[in-house]
Order: C-alpha cells, then structure tokens, then sequence
C-alpha cells in the first residue's frame, strides 16, 4: 500500500519535472482482455463451451453470415444471398480471393466440407441441430453455393452465423482444436494452457496487431489485475460487487449491457422426483429470484419465467407463472408424497454466479424442507458428468447460446424434456418465416415452458464490460458468444 501510494505522488510529480512532449506518444495496438474461463480447446464447431467462441468467433473463424452486436444477420464469407419463393433453396455468393491462415484458398468446396461435416452422423458438433433442414448443399463454381432444405427454415441466416458454424478447411480442420485456422483478420499464435492465449493480426482489417486472452477466473483477482493495469478490458466482468468501485474511478469505462444468458436452475426432468410436475411447481414456488439477484449479482440482472430474453421482440413476461408461494410449494411437495422434504445434490460450475448462487437457492428450497448437498465441479467434469452424462439432479448455469429456445425439443438434451406440445410449436416456428406469426409462437413456446416448470427460471445475466478509457469498439452487449475485437482500438 505504501509502495503504491509513493507511485502514484511520484506520477503526480512528474508533469512539473519532465519537459512536456513535443508529440504525442504512438496510439497503443496491443490489448489485453480478461476473460473468467479458458476455453477447453478452441474448435467452435467441436463444443459447447461459449469459452470457444469468446476467443475464436469472428476473430480467427468466419461464417457465411455473422451476428453483430445488436443480434442482426450481417453478410461475413458470402457477400448476399437469394432465397427462392417456397423458401427452400438458398444461393450464396461468396467473397472471392479469401485465404485460411496456412495459405489455402477459401472456396464453396470449404463450405459443402464444413456444413457436410457438421450435419454428418460422425458430427461433434454441439448445435448439429442447427443444420437439421438442410437436405443438400451444391459448390455451383468456386464463389456460389447453393442449400436446399427438405423443409422452410425461417432462422437459417442467424443459425449460419453461430460459432459452431464457421467455415473451416478439409485440409486444418482436424486440427482446430489445438491450432485454429480459420480466414479471419487474427490469427492464432500460441496458447499457454492455464495462463492465456494469443492472437495477432492476420491482414490490415484490423487496427490491433496484437490480442492476448488472459484467464482469470477468481472474482477478486479480475478486479486486482484491472487495478494493477494487468488487463486493459473485461468484457464480461466477473465481479458486480466492484462495479460502484470502477464508475467512481476515472480510468475505467463500465458499460451495463444484456446478454443471450438465460440463468437457470437446470433439472433432471427424467429422475424422481424431478420427473414429477408438482415437485418441478413447489421449486418454482420456492424460489426468490430478486433475492438472488441481489445476493449473488448486486442487483444487476433481469428476473425471467422462461427461457427467454427479455431484450427480445418476442419476450413475454411469465414471472408470474408460479410467484413466490411458499405455504403452495409444500403443499405441492405433500400431494407428490414430500411433506417432509427431500435430499438432492447440486452440481456447481466454477462462475461465481453458480458457486454463489448455489448457496442462495439451496437456502431458500431448505424453507420447503428440500435439502440440497451442493457439490462444485470444475467445467470439464460438468460437461461430463451434467451436460453428457445426465448425472445430477440440479445445477446452475448460464445458457448463453442465441435464441436458443429450441433445444427444449432436442432428444435427449440433459434436461431430459418431453412435451408433444411444445415440440409442434416449435415445428410450426421452423417452417415459418413471418416476423409476427413467429413472434406469437415463441410465446406459446414460452409459455409451455414456465407452466411445465421445467428448470428454475431466475435471471437473465447481464453483460458487465469495464475497459480502460480510450478503448473503443467493445461491445455493449452479447446477443451471441464473442468477444469480437475485430472493431477494437484506442483512441
């Protein structure tokens, strides 16, 4: 503290002593982002952690289409595009003279190889879902492709510019993991496993010739390495305690924005006595969502009652499907055959507002006589143990996947959902492409959801970004997985 406090009248000192420049100093275009989780390997189109696409998206890997910082479609690989008037065939006209990072040209072969591949039966891909109505893809010549779908669907544009469906090389995609290759304005240049991985600029779209991702994941070490001048940007700020503490201090930037994070108590639907609706009901009774807003995000953070954001057109208001309603939620637990409660486990993955939220909702599901032994794991063991292998009862996380409502009617996801009405919902949205018809169907989809109960609907995580002053070009918001960096530069 001493040490600091000298520093800091030393360079109070120094206009009076030093000469003042005769020019201004060279425009930094180096950056440092934090970020609180690294990623397990760095193929989007392999996995499922959103770590990937905070690196990767937009940064190293380009889709056909991209998503911008207001979740509009925007043309990325293919420069426009036309739709046929059944709405089943799409041609895409790609830009010509792209190369991957290794020198190999980019062309529609790339792109039947990528898209091929994602939708294949060996696929890996995490939202092979994604590609689901596409029945065949064509390389016409060199910069036209043209899909056809064996049904209309009317999110293909937005679906293309997901993460997990970049473009990527038959000759380096087996690769990818360790070494991406990808046709963006960065490209990769080494990965120091626990520390950090580096990128630099591949050609002059960019103004940053260097972007180093920097991996902290306890709260209190993101604020100390900002306050040390560690790290020049947070974009997704793991400690909301702080946030007074940064907007007071004229260095730093904080901008509040919204994400696709739908922060839910996920639940086994298919192992009692989960798989009984009235248990699902008295949790949802149970459950204080400002009271974990306040106890785990400060307040910061919007209450939600499905799985929805609010920020969306098409968001409907459900929170009070089954409000705060404890007297109910043990009479629920009685008709199901608890009048005394039950014991359960929760998995916890290491974001603080699981590991803290675990302990609010475990102290207000004790109020109903449900016991929760809480149980921290680290991500690898969460996407083996929950997300893959359907061991838990509950766990908290942030599904933070764009209007990603649709995996409610996947087979076998792991919340393990079944609902022959939300599924014709959700077959009528796919082949349908009028923006009110589907706004009204996402609702009716909404609303199955939070009367089924199916997960803990509590918050929407809010997007809490500080950065040096100066910085400019980050986004407010995250309506996809990114930390996109490829407007960033200073002032």
């Amino acid at each position: 503290m001493k040490r600091t406090v000298l520093a800091l009248a030393v360079a109070m000192m120094l206009p009076a002593l030093l000469p003042m420049p005769t020019a201004q100093a060279q425009p930094k275009d180096t950056l440092i982002i934090g970020m609180g989780l690294e990623p397990p390997h760095l193929d989007p189109t392999a996995g499922a952690a959103a770590a990937i696409d905070e690196v990767v998206y937009a940064n190293v890997f380009e889709g056909l289409t991209r998503i911008d910082e207001n979740g509009a479609v925007q043309p990325q690989l293919a420069t426009s595009w036309e739709i046929s008037e059944d709405g089943l065939t799409y041609t895409f006209n790609l830009k010509s003279g792209v190369k991957f990072h290794d020198g190999t040209d980019f062309d529609a072969g790339d792109v039947v190889f990528s898209f091929d591949r994602a939708r294949g039966e060996d696929s890996v891909n995490a939202q092979k879902p994604l590609f689901a109505a596409i029945d065949k893809i064509e390389a016409i010549d060199p910069t036209t492709v043209k899909i056809t779908l064996s049904r209309p669907e009317g999110q293909l544009l937005f679906n293309l510019g997901w993460g997990d469906a970049v473009i990527v090389a038959p000759e380096s995609a087996a690769g990818n993991k360790a070494n991406p290759i990808g046709t963006g304005p960065f490209k990769f240049a080494q990965w120091v496993k626990g520390d950090r991985v580096e990128l630099v600029a591949n050609d002059d779209r960019v103004k940053l010739s260097q972007v180093t991702f920097k991996f902290i994941s306890d709260a209190s070490a993101q604020m100390a390495a900002m306050m040390a001048g560690d790290i020049d940007a947070f974009a997704n700020f793991g400690a909301p305690e702080t946030v007074a503490q940064f907007q007071a201090d004229s260095r730093f930037e904080v901008v509040i924005g919204s994400t696709e994070g739908e922060t839910i108590l996920s639940t086994n639907n298919a192992k009692p006595p989960f798989n009984d609706l009235r248990v699902r009901q008295a949790i949802a009774h149970a459950i204080d969502r400002q009271e974990f807003i306040d106890g785990v995000y400060f307040g910061l953070g919007t209450p939600i009652g499905s799985h929805f954001a609010p920020h969306n057109p098409a968001y409907v208001d459900l929170t009070g499907t089954y409000p705060l309603d404890l007297e109910k939620a043990k009479s629920l637990l009685a008709e199901a055959g608890f009048p005394d409660g039950f014991k359960a486990t929760i998995k916890l993955p290491p974001p603080p507002y699981a590991r803290r939220g675990g302990e609010v909702i475990a102290a207000q599901l004790a109020r109903i006589g449900i016991e929760l032994e809480i149980i921290p794991v680290e991500w690898a063991q969460w996407l083996e143990q929950v997300f893959r292998g359907d061991d838990f009862d509950l766990t908290i996380v942030s599904h933070t996947e764009p209007q990603d409502i649709g995996i409610y009617a996947r087979e076998d996801y792991y919340f393990n959902y079944s609902s022959e009405a939300f599924n014709a919902v959700m077959d009528e949205l796919n082949g349908t492409t009028d923006p009110a018809k589907r706004i009204a169907l996402l609702g009716d989809a909404q609303r199955i959801l939070a009367e089924d109960a199916v997960n803990g609907f509590i918050f929407q995580l809010p997007k809490i970004g500080i950065w040096r002053q100066g910085l400019t070009g980050m986004w407010k918001n995250s309506p996809i997985q990114a930390n996109d960096v490829t407007a960033v530069s200073w002032q």
